[in-house]
């Protein structure tokens, strides 16, 4: 694709990961958003009305069958992931699929599979390996100047009722295996450059309407030696989100989301890590960089594909406990 031509984009998922795609391409240049697609057609009216989206709809099928789009963002329920990345493929467009990949390594396997056959960019938004905080981190390691030992995860939300992060009802159920987990376990692998050789896990009562755990602990250990613990919970009634704590062989290094602090909680400037502090919006770039280039992404489905290979072992234990 010429590096002049707009990239036209279909979103599809116009809830609070939408949201954050959709401000996060304001701010790139030769990108425009052609089409929005959500289930709620009033509110998504409404959402594309502000963001001067032209072609609304709630059927991802419509914005594929228009041949201005070129590539897909696809923010939709967990369960919907690998059919719809199947279906952008197979209609010749470049896609990026919200983490996770997919809820189970059949499908995860099937969309790789696709993607290398049709030779179009397919990302997945593993969004840890793009927030300044962690580039940093990763900077380091490459640098030699940084090697993990451990990683302490701490992945905690207040979710009793099946609500998003904009406190509205949602029509699906979240899932800490899956999706929430799936960060961790490709972070570490990522940020160790080395691959998951062992995992264990442990889960809480299974939820009696949501029907499934509340609770979990996992551990894994990396070919390289470095381990990581990373402890999820719905019933944490405090501060909502994920603490990483990288414990080196030269620093410890604390990131929540964007920011980056020492072991002593004092701030590092990540400022110039990248050309924003958005790691949505880093995400974005490099999916739109791999079209325009004709290379693959950082955080392809290739490249994520591990992950999902341990979320599955990890799945076959809990299930045989």
């Amino acid at each position: 694709m010429s590096n002049s031509k707009t990239i036209k984009v279909a979103l599809a998922g116009a809830g609070a990961f939408g949201i954050k795609h959709l401000d996060g391409i304001k701010n790139i240049d030769g990108v425009e958003v052609v089409s929005l697609i959500s289930r709620d057609l009033e509110k998504t009216r409404e959402v594309a009305a502000k963001y001067g989206i032209g072609h609304v709809t709630t059927d991802l099928a419509d914005s594929l069958a228009l041949p201005e789009v070129d590539a897909v963002i696809l923010c939709t329920p967990t369960q919907m992931h690998a059919a719809q990345s199947l279906a952008c493929l197979k209609a010749g467009k470049h896609v990026q699929v919200e983490i996770p990949l997919a809820d189970s390594w059949k499908d995860a396997e099937e969309v790789v599979a696709l993607a290398k056959r049709s030779g179009l960019v397919a990302m997945c938004g593993h969004t840890r390996r793009f927030n300044p905080s962690h580039q940093y981190v990763h900077k380091k390691i490459q640098a030699g100047e940084f090697n993990i030992q451990q990683m302490d995860v701490q992945t905690y939300f207040f979710r009793r009722t099946n609500m998003n992060a904009l406190g509205q009802a949602r029509s699906w159920t979240d899932h800490l295996l899956w999706h929430h987990a799936a960060h961790t376990v490709d972070l570490f692998a990522y940020q160790c450059g080395s691959p998951i050789v062992k995992a264990n896990a442990v889960q809480g009562p299974i939820h009696p309407t949501l029907g499934i755990s509340m609770d979990m602990s996992i551990q894994l250990k990396a070919a390289n030696g470095a381990i990581c613990t990373l402890s999820l919970s719905f019933n944490n009634d405090g501060p909502l989100g994920t603490f990483f704590r990288y414990i080196g062989d030269t620093a410890t290094y604390i990131a929540r989301y964007d920011d980056l602090v020492n072991g002593k909680e004092e701030k590092i400037d990540v400022s110039q890590v990248d050309v924003s502090m958005n790691g949505i919006e880093l995400q974005d770039r490099e999916f739109f960089a791999a079209i325009r280039e004709g290379r693959e992404p950082n955080s392809s489905v290739a490249q994520v594909l591990p992950c999902y290979q341990v979320l599955h072992d990890l799945e076959q234990q809990l299930n045989a406990a």
